[in-house]
């Protein structure tokens, strides 16, 4: 008798078991709630779609024009200087590829250290960038 009761409560424990999740529910769980990856977050924590000013260190000034569709147009004096397309790898590299034939793609590193923010590409020179609001 003692066994058909001990039984019986471990059936009835079972029952009302959940069952452990499958590893692959577990997996893509985590993944779900995890932080999200920095997409398209500029180097001063906002969208990297806008308009901004860049001054190289020759003291060129530029606005460039970062477009949601993927696309960039950069003007001097009004005037197009350049096309291409663009991909903000993370806030700390932003990449643009050319509209013209052969143009391989460019990456700068970028950061804000005391307010000023800073874009270094490959040959080591830098340009300030503002964001222009509106």
């Amino acid at each position: 008798m003692k066994k058909i009761v001990l039984l019986a409560a471990v059936t009835l424990v079972t029952a009302c078991s959940k069952p452990a999740p499958a590893p692959e529910a577990d997996a893509s769980a985590a993944a779900e709630t995890s932080a999200p990856v920095a997409a398209n977050i500029a180097a001063d924590g906002k969208s990297s779609v806008g308009k901004f000013k860049v001054t190289t260190s020759d003291g060129k000034v530029m606005i460039e024009e970062v477009k949601a569709d993927g696309t960039y147009v950069q003007t001097i004096e009004g005037k197009v200087a350049e096309t291409g397309k663009w991909e903000q790898r993370s806030p700390g590299s932003y990449c643009v590829t050319k509209d013209e034939a052969g143009a391989t793609q460019k990456c700068n590193d970028e950061s804000v250290e005391n307010g000023v923010w800073t874009s270094k590409d490959a040959e080591g020179k830098v340009a300030t960038v503002e964001r222009v609001e509106g």
